[in-house]
């Protein structure tokens, strides 16, 4: 549990015990990723006395095919504050920025572009991961998932927040004087879009700020999610969940090397 002591020693302590937490939190998220990549599919089983059955030929669904497909995997350290590079994935690409609307926790009324879903899904990580709480996420995922979309508990950025959560000893949902977490999401990519347009997959990079009086530690988290356009609004899509994003400090050669490209904003907010 974090000390509320102010002294020198104090500050240390506590100081050590975010760099700690952190590197774990860094750590959970390859973790994430090796098993996204690495687990194998389910075994089939063929009833006594029948034929074997051949193999399934089935086609995988454009969107489905899109959203699995692999991303690039980082050591934890690539999260970490380094070096930045000169050199790009890409022009950047510019994201709206609308006004929020009143009784959502993300706002709507981003176009039907795939820079629109990416102008999205920047809104809602900025806003859920605010504060670094699981269940203020845990709020803002349920809002936003249409139904049979994948589930909160394989959430990479809720894996991060509990991680966190756990190893400083803070419960979700308790509030803890002196204690700020902001995401501030200064690149992006897209991954691609299916159905004409209606699908996207999209992904966020931004730094991950813990804050405990006066000591401020950050990483680079990413977050890819399957998106699908409904009605006027985009929300996080039925069906399989997207590959987990490539977490690299923003701006440093693995973060181009993931394919992230700056974001700028257009518009109010």
């Amino acid at each position: 549990m974090f000390t509320t002591t102010e002294s020198p020693r104090a500050r240390t302590q506590t100081r050590r015990l975010i760099i700690i937490v952190v590197l774990l939190v860094a750590a959970v998220a390859v973790v994430l990723v090796a098993r996204h990549t690495t687990t194998p599919p389910p075994p089939t089983t063929t009833p006594p006395g029948a034929a074997p059955s051949p193999t399934p030929t089935a086609p995988v669904d454009e969107a489905t095919a899109l959203a699995t497909r692999h991303m690039l995997t980082l050591p934890p350290e690539a999260a970490l504050p380094h070096e930045l590079t000169t050199a790009t994935a890409g022009p950047p690409i510019t994201v709206p920025r609308p006004a929020p609307i009143a009784n959502r926790v993300i706002s709507d009324g981003f176009p039907a572009t795939a820079e629109g879903a990416l102008g999205w899904l920047t809104d809602f990580n900025e806003t859920a991961l605010r504060g670094g709480d699981p269940a203020t996420y845990a709020r803002a995922y349920g809002e936003s998932a249409l139904p049979h979309a994948p589930s909160l508990q394989g959430s990479g950025p809720l894996a991060l927040l509990t991680s966190f959560r756990n190893e400083a000893g803070i419960r979700p949902g308790e509030l803890t004087p002196g204690l700020a977490v902001t995401y501030d999401v200064s690149q992006g990519l897209i991954k691609g879009t299916a159905d004409d347009g209606r699908f996207a997959v999209v992904c966020t990079l931004g730094q991950l700020s813990f804050d405990y009086q006066g000591q401020t530690t950050s990483m680079g988290i990413g977050d890819c999610q399957a998106l699908r356009r409904t009605g006027t609004a985009w929300r996080i899509a039925p069906g399989a969940r997207a590959a987990y994003a490539a977490c690299a400090w923003p701006g440093s050669a693995e973060s181009v090397a993931a394919g992230y490209r700056p974001l700028i904003r257009d518009g109010a907010r």
